[in-house]
């Protein structure tokens, strides 16, 4: 799904106007310009890490907590936008249209049940199979690709099976979203989402972990229902608590709840 999902994105900007890039999106203080900034940027880093097996810098302070792996992201997001600001739009757009085709080209050749070099942190883990590390790539150009799209009012993508996909990979963050949470196996929480991208999951309690399995439970103990303009926005840290609370609508054991709409599956 990678390569005509990247394709999608250049050919929308291509069309867009010179003050769309300067247009503001839900990335917080990222305009359009900036993420598309940061989708180049993390195509790059890809290649240069995975594909070519280059070592990049160490990062100048040790990263033993989730906030220091944070910090880390953030500053090297910033540092990439600072500099892609003596960038043009039409260089931006062709930079990013070879990165994304590259991108394509080398995903193509993996193994998908091969270890990851990326472990999926949001998903609480060290080591990773590579499917969910590159699904995670998948997630990360489609919500950013959305995020324009947003924010030049173009709508949403052409083809809700994308969206299926990045949500499938999201729900991978709820056992570790819920591992404050006691574990009972009489104890589960459907998930359904509804919209042009229909599907449905159940985490449920199992030898003392959480696990995420499809479809949804008639007896689960809580059932969230929203849409699927609104799964993305909250796995991708689009939605404050309060707004999550409001759009997401809840049946059964409200406190059971309550992690899934603090849940990210992004780092930052």
């Amino acid at each position: 799904m990678l390569r005509p999902l990247c394709r999608e994105i250049v050919d929308l900007l291509h069309r867009l106007k010179p003050e769309d890039w300067e247009r503001p999106t839900i990335a917080r203080a990222w305009r359009v310009r900036d993420v598309v900034a940061h989708l180049l940027d993390t195509a790059l880093r890809r290649l240069s890490i995975h594909r070519d097996r280059s070592v990049p810098p160490p990062a100048v302070r040790p990263m033993t907590t989730e906030r220091d792996l944070t910090t880390f992201v953030n500053d090297l997001n910033a540092t990439w936008t600072r500099a892609a600001e003596r960038l043009s739009p039409r260089v931006l757009t062709d930079l990013y249209a070879r990165a994304g085709g590259d991108l394509a080209d080398f995903v193509e050749t993996l193994d998908l049940h091969a270890p990851a070099v990326f472990p999926v942190s949001w998903a609480g883990e060290t080591r990773s199979v590579q499917w969910l590390d590159l699904g995670r790539e998948l997630t990360e150009v489609w919500h950013h690709g959305s995020q324009i799209r947003d924010a030049v009012g173009a709508g949403p993508f052409s083809d809700p099976r994308w969206l299926q996909a990045v949500l499938e990979i999201a729900m991978h963050a709820l056992p570790h979203a819920y591992r404050d949470m006691p574990v009972r196996s009489d104890r589960s929480v459907s998930i359904r989402i509804t919209g042009r991208a229909p599907r449905a999951w159940t985490l449920h309690g199992r030898v003392g972990t959480w696990e995420m399995g499809e479809g949804q439970r008639p007896d689960a103990t809580a059932t969230a229902t929203m849409p699927d303009e609104v799964a993305w926005r909250l796995f991708f840290n689009a939605l404050s608590p309060s707004e999550a609370r409001s759009a997401v609508h809840v049946d059964g054991d409200a406190d059971l709840a309550r992690p899934l709409l603090h849940a990210r599956s992004v780092i930052v």
